[in-house]
C-alpha cells in the first residue's frame, strides 16, 4: 500500500550504509568465506520489455523476465593455497574433465547435507541404476550479511543453489617491492537471492 502521510514517509534509519560492514557466509567453502575480503550484491535487470503500437508515441510495457548479475567474491589466499583449492576443486568437479568419476565424487560430497541421495549414482554422469541422480551436492547456499555501524546484524541476503563458473588466476612475483599478498576472485550463478531479517525464517518481499 502506497503510503501517503508525510510523516510516514520520513526514513526510519539515516546512517549511510559502509562498504567495510559485512561478512559473508557459504556452506560449502568454509576455508573460503574465512578470508573473504570483498562480495557484492548483484545488479537485476528487467528484460523482455515489448510495446504498445499507438498512431502517436508507442507505450512501454514493462518485460517479465529477471536477469541477474553474477555473484562475485573476492578472498585472501592463504600460503597453503587451501582455499583456493576448494574452488578449484567444486569447478573439476562440475567439469570432471579426466574422468566422469569426478562429478560423482562432487555429488557425494554432499551425503551430509543431502542425507537422502544414495550411492546407487553410476560413475558415469547421466546414467544412473535407479532414477535420476539427485545433484543437490554440485550447489550451496550462501548468505550475505549487512552489519550496522556498531558490528550488529542488520539484513541478510540469501543466494539461494549457488555455484562456481570462474576462478582467476594467481601471480607470483620475486620482483615485487613490497608484500602484496594474493588474492583471487571467484564467480557464481545461483537460482535467486532475496532479502530477509536476521535469523528469519523466510524472506522479504517490499512492494510500494
Amino acid at each position: 500500500m502506497t503510503t501517503i502521510n508525510t510523516l510516514s514517509r520520513q526514513p526510519t534509519k539515516l546512517d549511510y550504509a559502509s562498504p567495510t560492514q559485512f561478512k559473508f557466509s557459504i556452506i560449502k567453502l568454509p576455508k573460503v568465506e574465512y578470508f573473504c575480503t570483498a562480495v557484492n550484491i548483484p545488479g537485476i535487470t528487467l528484460g523482455g520489455a515489448m510495446s504498445q503500437p499507438t498512431p502517436l508515441k508507442d507505450i512501454p510495457i514493462p518485460g517479465d523476465k529477471l536477469t541477474y548479475e553474477p555473484l562475485q567474491m573476492t578472498f585472501l589466499v592463504d600460503e597453503n593455497l587451501e582455499n583456493f583449492q576448494e574452488i578449484h576443486g567444486w569447478l573439476i568437479g562440475l567439469g570432471f574433465p579426466r574422468d566422469y568419476s569426478e562429478f560423482r565424487n562432487l555429488v557425494t560430497s554432499g551425503n551430509d547435507r543431502f542425507p537422502a541421495k544414495n550411492s546407487s549414482v553410476s560413475t558415469e554422469i547421466g546414467k544412473v541404476k535407479y532414477g535420476a541422480a539427485n545433484t543437490g551436492g554440485t550447489y550451496s547456499d550462501a548468505t550475505l550479511t549487512v552489519l550496522s555501524s556498531k558490528n550488529n546484524s542488520q539484513v541478510e541476503i540469501r543466494f539461494r543453489d549457488v555455484y562456481p563458473t570462474g576462478l582467476t588466476g594467481l601471480q607470483y612475483n620475486q620482483q615485487a617491492a613490497d608484500v602484496d599478498y594474493l588474492t583471487a576472485t571467484v564467480s557464481f550463478n545461483y537460482e535467486i537471492y532475496d532479502f530477509a531479517t536476521v535469523g528469519s525464517s523466510t524472506t522479504n518481499i517490499t512492494t510500494s
